[in-house]
């Protein structure tokens, strides 16, 4: 026999209200009405029907989250702490990949669209704003992470990418590197913010920017150590070697210390190297990998606190840009001193 919400509410002597708002973790519940509710769910194994509630409250407590892949560390830490965060007050994610094409990550959206979901969460691989267009035009809540789009006036998590690749190039001066090349990112803000931080911290130092030191790979996120591998081999091969290496994010970075030591190189001794993203496997590598910490969790809380403010407020708050301050993680791949 299938158990209803009204079944537990009449068998404690509670109102289905009640009931409702524990499974829901709303936070105006006794401490001890909870526990006696969660226990008795527990010994019942009660399910809710998701089907019933969304016709009640017009919701699918259903958040949709498109980045450019699953696989990439950084997105990977950013979807467990929104699904964390969305999880307690009832909401699901769903996840989908948009291999880093614009038409696959169209796709994904309009097919979430059609599932009518309460809100999506995307870090677009596109250049500019007109995936957004079909989300306006439905009133759909969204939130961009990572990467922001020209034109867009919406909502947006993010870390400051200018900040990044600066600190990240004047780390590597300070070591003592002149010859500072750059495996950039895609031409998205993010690649671009970075470059210009990198640029610019060169400039301010009055190193030389040369055109034959940076390097793109076609593809960051997939695939990105074979590629950063790639792009150093690129580099070895110029006229005059690097002697610092700052990388778009950490995959890239550490295909380019593989690629530097099959060569014969010493890291940091002949070429220092940083990267961008903070992976929780940096520090167990041969080489530990100095990098630029871009608070994945934090972008995650910060997300899913937008989302539910606008997915559950009467009156609609005006768009929130939230960006995070980046952090230095020096460790072996580039200090030298």
């Amino acid at each position: 026999m299938t158990v209803r919400m009204k079944d537990i509410a009449k068998d404690l002597g509670l109102s289905v209200v009640t009931i409702s708002k524990v499974l829901r973790n709303h936070p105006d519940i006794a401490e001890e009405t909870r526990e006696r509710v969660l226990k008795r769910v527990k010994e019942l194994d009660y399910q809710p029907n998701l089907m019933a509630r969304s016709l009640v409250t017009g919701r699918s407590y259903l958040i949709g989250l498109v980045v450019p892949s699953l696989l990439h560390p950084f997105f990977a830490e950013v979807a467990v702490a929104l699904s964390a965060e969305v999880g307690k007050r009832g909401y699901s994610l769903l996840l989908a990949s948009s291999d880093e094409q614009p038409e696959v990550e169209a796709r994904e959206i309009q097919q979430m669209l059609a599932r009518h979901l309460d809100a999506m969460v995307i870090a677009s691989c596109a250049e500019d704003a007109q995936v957004l267009e079909r989300l306006e035009r439905s009133n759909a809540e969204y939130v961009l992470i990572d990467r922001t789009l020209a034109g867009a006036t919406g909502n947006f998590v993010g870390t400051d990418d200018y900040a990044a690749g600066r600190m990240a190039t004047e780390h590597l001066i300070a070591q003592g590197c002149r010859r500072i090349a750059h495996i950039r990112g895609p031409r998205v803000a993010t690649g671009e913010a970075r470059l210009k931080g990198y640029r610019d911290a060169l400039e301010a130092h009055g190193l030389e920017f040369r055109e034959d030191w940076v390097t793109m790979s076609e593809r960051v996120d997939n695939d990105a150590t074979q590629h950063g591998a790639e792009a150093m081999r690129r580099l070895l091969a110029g006229a005059e070697r690097p002697d610092g290496l700052f990388a778009f994010n950490d995959p890239l970075a550490i295909g380019a210390m593989q690629a530097a030591l099959d060569a014969g190189l010493r890291i940091p001794e002949d070429v220092a190297v940083i990267g961008s993203g903070n992976l929780h496997f940096d520090p167990l590598l041969r080489v530990p990998l100095s990098s630029i910490d871009q608070q994945s969790a934090e972008i995650g809380r910060q997300t899913a606190m937008i989302l539910m403010e606008r997915i559950e407020s009467k009156v609609k708050p005006p768009a929130r840009q939230v960006i995070l301050e980046p952090r230095l993680m020096p460790r072996a791949s580039s200090l030298r001193r």
